[in-house]
């Protein structure tokens, strides 16, 4: 049995869970609206202020797909009360980030500076040497970071690049000189 999908998802105050026919789940809460279709094969059943996922048999597939099902619902009640952030540093001489309107300009040592335009229901902020990305979309939180970290990712032998705030960046010896 799969430890995470038999907990059940505890849906709090303030939350409203709507399952429809064929899986498809709206979770409204004070911070918006998310909705998502999730696997038909799996059972959702709400109970007082809890929603329950069950499966039909052993399979390998619906194994796997036991615990997914429960770790999205719950990620969709967690982003709707508390929302998700992501932390990104920037590091290197020149190197630096700001704000426009709804545009996030990079200055990383290209010959030009690199503008994102921040996705629908996210907010970037920049301070100092940080970006902040808040939203109530897990994946897409994950992905726009991902998206700004690959515009120049950390090098391991000086660490200059755009890292998450919490990545530990492997450092390598450099050259030697001849002796």
């Amino acid at each position: 049995m799969s430890r995470i999908g038999k907990m059940p998802v505890v849906i709090p105050a303030g939350v409203t869970v709507d399952i429809q026919p064929g899986n498809v789940v709206t979770v409204k809460g004070p911070k918006g609206e998310l909705k998502r279709e999730l696997d038909h094969e799996m059972t959702l059943e709400q109970k007082d202020n809890e929603i329950i996922v069950t499966r039909p048999d052993d399979l390998k597939r619906h194994k796997a797909l036991h615990g997914l099902t429960r770790a999205l619902l719950h990620n969709m009640v967690v982003g709707v009360t508390d929302g998700f952030t992501k932390t990104l540093e920037i590091n290197g001489v020149g190197y630096r980030a700001q704000k426009q309107g709804k545009k996030l300009v990079l200055s990383l040592g290209y010959s030009h500076p690199i503008e994102m335009e921040d996705p629908e229901g996210l907010e970037s902020t920049v301070e100092g040497n940080k970006i902040i990305i808040k939203g109530i979309d897990k994946q897409a939180v994950g992905q726009y970071a991902a998206n700004i970290r690959e515009k120049r990712a950390p090098e391991p032998y000086k660490g200059k690049g755009i890292k998450y705030a919490d990545e530990i960046i492997r450092r390598k010896v450099g050259k030697t000189g001849k002796k």
